[in-house]
């Protein structure tokens, strides 16, 4: 969404309509003005209101009136980069810019250096496209789910990674690498399957791209499980209660840093009942900071907690000096749960028929805070060992976990009896 150019300031008497002048709230054919400012419209009243006519763009106001085309073409191929991988999309681009520079050679030279940057952009996004498409490629060949106990030649995290700063430090460059290739288009396509103001016409012909938001949300679950498989693996009890308290510090050093998605992976990753049933484990815990950790996100209250703790990020991101500081990763899964209700909460159109500027605003402002965070560049040195073991180290199934986990401390009632016996049926061949 623009970030510099707000909806108000694009229709005041100095930007699409300088023939137009109102000081208190005024309509003027479908238009609702408020001090100069428009604030509501019919969806046809708005269309009109942003085509030029010859009343208002004339030849002599190109250097008027270009500034503004200038400024939304830069904010849109900038914000939207996506929208323009099709050549129809760049052919309207290049009709555009061949109506509005030719009238003067300074818009030329910035709409050609527009073109340059999209370009530029676009490749790079092809780039990181075809780099995630050979992750996902590599991760889905060598991740193995295993139903069983893994061989003793599996590594295991802490022989890869035993300081807890280093890898919440790992996690975090996973993190932001893959929120980078996330567009904010992505929001749009999973979310709005018709046009959002014309409840009969098909707003995109093509198949969704929402592949980045998808792999992301893959990412998250990947990391639960890669998290209960290193608590379940371990043979002795110490050794298990050991992992835990790792990475309920690791958990903690991500509170820290500002990503709030690691850190909910990693304390659902220790709920997952596998894992909480290990008592005897579980016993041999401090568990006093990771008690802290799950009050912070507590979903009680609508995530009171963590809301209010992503905030205190977000202001110290906005007053950093540094990109340590400037780090905000968000629970990605309530992300797209507020901006999904948001969508489907409110109305498009008011009562009234005209366009529900309330809502669009909010839905701008969450996906563009979005926009921010992710374009934060990760200050810690990467070390791709961990990131590789990360990647790549195989994780159990729901079932794998579960046999692994009675096999660690043996079933306490008759359900876990006769689940156990039928695992070890199934996936072990024992009876």
């Amino acid at each position: 969404m623009p970030q510099t150019l707000s909806s108000t300031s694009m229709f005041t008497p100095c930007g699409f309509s300088p023939h137009l002048h109102t000081s208190k709230e005024d309509e003027q054919g479908g238009l609702i003005f408020q001090d100069g400012n428009l604030t509501s419209a019919s969806l046809d009243a708005l269309i009109q209101h942003l085509i030029p006519t010859t009343d208002y763009y004339p030849e002599a106001r190109i250097r008027k009136f270009g500034p503004k085309i200038l400024q939304l073409l830069t904010e849109w191929t900038e914000t939207f980069p996506y929208d323009f991988q099709e050549e129809r999309m760049i052919g309207h681009l290049k009709d555009m810019i061949h109506r509005i520079a030719p009238c003067d050679e300074a818009y030329w030279k910035k709409m050609n250096q527009l073109l340059q940057t999209l370009n530029q952009k676009l490749a790079t996004l092809s780039h990181g496209q075809e780099g995630i498409v050979k992750i996902s490629a590599t991760v889905s060949d060598k991740l193995v789910a295993f139903k069983s106990k893994p061989p003793s030649i599996q590594r295991e995290i802490l022989s890869v990674c035993s300081d807890p700063y280093t890898l919440a430090q790992q996690l975090t460059h996973v993190e932001l690498e893959r929120l980078s290739h996330i567009g904010p288009e992505e929001f749009v396509q999973a979310f709005v399957h018709k046009d959002p103001l014309d409840g009969t016409k098909t707003c995109f012909s093509e198949q969704k791209k929402t592949s980045n938001l998808e792999a992301y949300v893959k990412w998250f679950n990947r990391l639960c499980y890669l998290v209960a498989t290193e608590i379940c693996m371990p043979a002795k009890k110490k050794q298990r209660a050991q992992v835990i308290e790792f990475f309920i510090d690791v958990a903690r050093e991500c509170f820290n840093i500002g990503n709030f998605n690691s850190l909910m992976a990693i304390i659902s990753g220790m709920n997952m009942s596998p894992v909480s049933r290990l008592k005897k484990t579980w016993s041999k815990v401090k568990t006093a900071k990771f008690f802290i950790l799950e009050h912070q996100m507590d979903p009680t209250g609508n995530f009171y907690n963590y809301r209010t703790a992503l905030r205190g990020a977000a202001h110290r991101s906005l007053t950093a000096h540094s990109n340590r500081e400037k780090i905000v990763i968000p629970f990605f899964s309530l992300l797209i749960k507020d901006i999904y209700f948001l969508n489907e909460g409110c109305a498009n159109r008011l009562p009234n028929g005209h366009v529900n500027f309330e809502k669009f605003l909010e839905l701008a402002k969450q996906v563009g805070e979005f926009i921010t965070w992710k374009q934060v560049e990760c200050p810690f040195e990467q070390d791709p060992n961990i990131i590789h073991y990360l990647h790549t180290a195989p994780i159990f199934t729901e079932d794998g976990l579960y046999l692994a986990s009675y096999e660690s401390e043996s079933p306490e009632n008759q359900t876990e009896k006769d689940r156990w016996k039928s695992l070890r049926s199934t996936i072990l061949g024992k009876t």
